[in-house]
């Protein structure tokens, strides 16, 4: 059964880059859009900047170089790391506190940092450089002209509303932008893993001694699944994320875990103190975009890459990212950024993590500036040019050849950037 649903809704704005989602990509990409000189409209359907990188609690910028002491991942990404940490506590190691190390070394570029402030920082930033944000906001439904879109449908307190724009970014993380618009997508999966954030005596004793506020906090679990699967509840089946009823069946299930794995603790000895605001999903739906990076794509140069990125789990592994990963062809002002460009199985854990995603939406503002300037579709836009704009953004385009290993150690990274 279905209903027919009409309702005159009121346009409230025009602007030049409508970016739909607020994580770090969709930051990334407002930002972008406003440095390039055009009004950017950022719309987030929580009550904070970030995504999962603040209110999904995954607060921890992965590795951002090779393993040997050369950093790869530049750009806004560097910017939103150190900006994360400007106001907050971190744990950088001392290797990479001052930059580049000038020596070799195993220790890699990484740090946890405070998630709420980090979110605090983005809207700063944000507001500062003149991108309007809109919170509380959902976007409901594309209006589209054939493959064109026109703008979005959105709902709030205010009800629905129509924003018009010339250019739009769907940084949702889901794809639901791209795939209501009808663009192409593929359907992803996602295993049983839930983590909140708490304290403990022992944890506030050591904070204490250490005169360190990062070591407060613990990590309560619901599903203890690793990224790769690993300890996924047997006959279980994965969580596709696309629908309200499996985000519904994950929650449930995983906040009610989370509360038995504390019963019988002491009741006065430790509190959680913030559940996930979202859905832990890392791949839920991508673009099927005109390229789908390979794992087997390592060490191979693209001439439309927007950014060399390097692996956050085995040193020495470095991939580029085309930009036919982020565009369809046939859709002329769509395009993607973070956890929703095209890779498939390892490669897409490779463009999901926080500094890929946030190089993607960097380079997805651009783009979309680009397009307006050039009077061009997204799909045509010249990547010489883009290109350019982003390597004088200090993002490496193409890794150096001399950093290539074959005999590359497919060695796993811990939590203090040590192999």
């Amino acid at each position: 059964m279905a209903i027919l649903f009409q309702k005159e809704v009121p346009e409230k704005g025009s602007y030049d880059i409508v970016v739909a989602g607020g994580g770090v990509a969709g930051a990334a990409a407002a930002l972008a859009g406003a440095r390039a000189g055009k009004t950017v409209l950022l719309l987030e359907k929580s009550t904070m900047l970030g995504g999962l990188a603040t209110l999904g609690l995954i607060n921890y910028f992965v590795p951002m170089c090779n393993g040997r002491g050369v950093q790869i991942i530049k750009g806004m990404a560097e910017e939103f790391l150190r900006l994360s940490i400007k106001n907050g506590y971190d744990t950088l190691p001392e290797e990479w506190r001052d930059g580049e190390p000038t020596e070799p070394t195993n220790v890699r570029y990484v740090t946890k940092y405070s998630a709420t402030i980090f979110a605090l920082e983005l809207l700063n930033l944000l507001h500062n450089e003149g991108v309007d944000v809109l919170f509380d906001t959902v976007v409901a439904e594309p209006v589209m002209d054939g493959a064109a879109c026109k703008g979005v449908i959105c709902e709030n307190k205010s009800g629905l509303e129509f924003y018009a724009a010339k250019m739009l970014v769907d940084a949702t993380g889901d794809a639901d932008l791209l795939y209501r618009a009808g663009v192409p997508t593929v359907q992803g999966r996602n295993f049983h893993t839930y983590v909140a954030h708490g304290a403990n005596l022992q944890s506030c004793k050591l904070a204490v001694d250490t005169e360190n506020i990062a070591k407060l906090y613990v990590q309560y679990s619901g599903g203890g699944a690793s990224l790769y699967g690993d300890r996924h509840p047997e006959g279980m089946a994965y969580y596709t994320g696309t629908s309200s009823e499996d985000v519904n069946t994950y929650f449930v299930r995983n906040q009610i875990e989370c509360l038995q794995k504390i019963e019988g603790d002491e009741r006065t000895s430790r509190d959680i103190t913030v559940l996930p605001g979202m859905a832990q999903f890392r791949t839920t739906r991508r673009i099927d975009g005109d390229y789908t990076l390979k794992n087997s794509d390592m060490f191979r140069h693209f001439d439309d890459s927007i950014a060399a990125v390097n692996d956050f789990d085995r040193r020495d592994f470095l991939y580029e990212v085309p930009y036919r990963t982020m565009i369809k062809s046939g859709y002329p002002n769509l395009i993607t950024a973070g956890r929703t460009v095209a890779g498939e199985e390892y490669a897409w854990d490779i463009l999901r993590v926080i500094p890929p995603a946030i190089l993607t939406g960097q380079a997805a503002g651009n783009a979309a500036a680009l397009a307006i300037d050039e009077g061009c579709g997204i799909d045509a836009v010249p990547v010489a040019k883009l290109q350019k704009i982003l390597a004088d953004q200090n993002v490496m385009i193409h890794f150096d050849d001399a950093l290539i290993n074959w005999d590359a150690d497919p060695g796993r990274v811990d939590d203090n950037g040590h192999f």
